[in-house]
């Protein structure tokens, strides 16, 4: 028996996953072919259920504020949900058939302490913030003249107050009148000089104050998928409609696809899939085709099809040569797509492979120095891709990162991020440089850090 027995930290094998129903999220660790094996019968389910897949077992398990974890058998599509098996983790027996989940401490929401429910109705307000700049504009005259007798006028005009300044002068004698009014204070003052000089300098100012309103971009709901879904695809195609595939609901996996209009603001159903998935990627080929990669669907998948825009038609193309959802995919300079990583039958997985459109197959290529899921790739002005971050095979977040050369079909290392992270995005800026955003590890929880590559 202790043989059948797995390390909890060795052979753990950890996929986070992020749900939501109705107020609660949760994120659950899953234990592929494995299945609890109690030392005490304090940990016997407290409820079975019916599921249709691992994803309804999962929900089952979050609407029972009680249950910490789960385990769904294929087979029979039994849901088993127990109160508390933390403690179990290191008590673990193989089997293909079952998949085990825990509920992973402090992220179930709201928490399983409280007791009162509040609803509430909330209105939204869309709110337009205008920022005003002012722009001064100042003009000076300077004139010098022999009259004995000068006067001079100076007048400023601003948003909130007015002053008038004006200023008699002879050659005897001198009068000098100055009138200020301000919004809250007048001041008046008269003084008397005498001069002797015949020489007066006129000194002349105005100023103009502008304002100018820019309002803040905002944003406007717009039509509504057909098919509710999470853990699809979406992708641009070469007409600028955007085509969504594949994905889950409540249901289970899905096959559907439809695309946006941009013109319209609607969305029309297309031709289906040929099989369900979700956790696949997608990639938009040079010859306007888009293919689908890989999967879940109850199992892993490996197989690949094509959509044509022109004929709303899916084609299966060849399949992969390992089966593997929460991949990556890189459509490179040379018109191939670049698939690394992801979650394997057993294992996380470190092989990468190759489609080439133009003899529709898959190759293998060299494989990554890591193995990972939840990461990123990013094809570079300099045709290199980078792979970043992830989880590797402990669940811990990845700050590693790599290089895949097309040119010489090989990886190599490079910098590694200043925070470990997983379930990250990464964009390719203009200036050529790579932005690491978010993401989750175990120490900072979510995270709001960004970086630069």
């Amino acid at each position: 028996m202790a043989s059948r027995k797995i390390c909890s930290w060795l052979l753990f094998m950890i996929i986070t996953q992020t749900l939501a129903e109705d107020t609660r999220s949760v994120q659950m660790s899953l234990m592929i072919n494995s299945k609890f094996e109690c030392a005490n019968t304090t940990c016997l389910p407290f409820i079975n259920v019916f599921t249709l897949n691992i994803r309804n077992c999962q929900v089952a398990c979050l609407a029972q504020s009680q249950c910490n974890a789960a385990t769904f058998y294929r087979s029979t599509s039994n849901c088993e949900l127990f109160a508390d098996m933390l403690n179990q983790n290191g008590n673990m027996l193989v089997d293909v058939d079952t998949i085990s989940m825990n509920v992973i401490s402090g992220t179930r929401l709201p928490s399983k302490q409280a007791t009162t429910s509040t609803s509430a109705t909330s209105s939204s307000t869309s709110t337009v913030t205008s920022s005003t700049t002012t722009t001064t504009t100042t003009s000076t005259t300077t004139s010098i003249t022999s009259s004995s007798s000068t006067t001079t006028t100076t007048s400023t005009t601003t948003s909130s107050s007015s002053t008038t300044t004006t200023t008699s002068t002879t050659s005897s004698s001198s009068s000098t009148t100055t009138s200020t009014t301000a919004s809250t204070t007048t001041t008046t003052t008269t003084a008397t000089t005498t001069t002797s000089s015949s020489s007066t300098t006129t000194l002349k100012s105005s100023t103009t104050l502008s304002p100018s309103t820019t309002a803040i971009p905002r944003w406007t709901i717009t039509g509504n998928l057909n098919t509710a879904r999470t853990t699809h695809i979406a992708s641009t195609l070469a007409n600028g409609s955007v085509l969504v595939a594949g994905g889950a609901n409540g249901a289970g996996s899905l096959n559907s696809a439809e695309f946006y209009n941009p013109s319209t603001g609607t969305w029309t159903i297309t031709g289906i899939m040929n099989a369900q998935r979700y956790y696949h990627t997608a990639s938009t080929l040079a010859n306007g085709l888009l293919l689908v990669a890989g999967g879940y669907s109850g199992s892993n998948l490996n197989g690949a099809e094509l959509y044509n825009s022109s004929t709303s038609t899916w084609t299966f193309t060849g399949s992969m040569n390992i089966a593997r959802f929460l991949h990556v995919a890189s459509t490179l300079a040379n018109g191939s797509v670049l698939v690394a990583g992801g979650q394997g039958i057993n294992s996380f997985l470190n092989s990468a492979e190759l489609y080439n459109p133009s003899i529709r197959t898959w190759t293998i290529t060299a494989n990554m120095s890591i193995a990972r899921i939840y990461h990123t790739a990013s094809t570079l002005a300099n045709g290199l891709v980078l792979v970043v971050g992830g989880l590797g095979i402990t669940s811990n977040p990845l700050t590693s990162a790599e290089l895949y050369d097309p040119s010489t079909g090989t990886w190599t290392t490079t910098g590694n991020m200043n925070v470990g992270r997983g379930y990250q995005t990464a964009s390719v800026l203009a200036n050529g440089k790579v932005l690491v955003a978010g993401g989750y590890n175990s120490i900072g929880g979510y995270l709001n850090t960004a970086e630069l590559y």
